[in-house]
């Protein structure tokens, strides 16, 4: 579901940027829409100079590409999603064993927090899964006390939007996600550095092997 923003009497290029990134993440936008400055001005009621700026951003964050009708969300590329995979593996491998060292007591209720919360949802879409998913390996990627490794994740997980299904709608995947995510919390708790590794790159490694599942699928039809 995508964030909710507010916009004031006046609204700015970073009010419609964040309107925009927000949407394009959580999949309102998909792969091959172009989004145009004269429909977005008349959307939000602005001249197209804030409209360019937020657009502008948005293809700086490779959120949108350059296309012959002008800036898109971008298409998938199998080669690029498998390569953020491969780097996700060791960053989130990594993440998670600097979490089990750096940890606070915030970061351990924060993640419990949304653990308990997925586990509360019924039936949730695949927009929802994805949207709880990335807020708990946020929350994860900020116990690590590393700015760098969190920048680095963030950028990573914007590339994997442009996928037209999430691996965490694929058979019983969502609820194996949780057990998964249950494992990592008490390895973290109880600074189990090495067990968060390993549980954190099987993980990923499940996820990966999922995604190249649905790209030969996708590949076939």
């Amino acid at each position: 579901m995508a964030e909710s923003v507010e916009l004031s009497a006046r609204v700015d290029g970073d009010a419609i940027f964040r309107v925009l990134r927000s949407e394009i993440l959580a999949g309102v936008h998909p792969p091959g829409t172009a989004l145009r400055e004269v429909v977005i001005s008349e959307r939000f009621g602005v001249s197209r100079t804030p409209v360019r700026e937020a657009l502008s951003r948005l293809q700086h964050e490779r959120l949108l590409e350059r296309a012959a009708r002008g800036l898109q969300v971008p298409q998938i590329d199998p080669q690029e999603v498998i390569q953020i995979y491969d780097l996700r593996v060791m960053l989130e491998e990594e993440a998670a064993g600097q979490a089990a060292l750096n940890r606070g007591t915030a970061d351990l209720m924060r993640l419990e927090a949304l653990l308990e919360r997925d586990r509360a949802v019924v039936d949730p879409d695949d927009t929802t899964k994805v949207t709880n998913n990335l807020e708990f390996h946020t929350s994860l990627w900020a116990a690590a006390r590393n700015p760098v490794l969190m920048d680095l994740l963030q950028r990573l997980s914007t590339h994997l939007i442009h996928t037209p299904r999430s691996t965490l709608s694929v058979g019983d995947r969502w609820q194996e996600v949780l057990l998964e995510h249950e494992a990592l919390i008490s390895a973290i708790t109880e600074r189990r550095s090495d067990d968060a590794r390993a549980i954190a790159r099987t993980h990923m490694e499940t996820a990966r092997t999922l995604r190249l599942q649905l790209l030969r699928t996708t590949a076939a039809d």
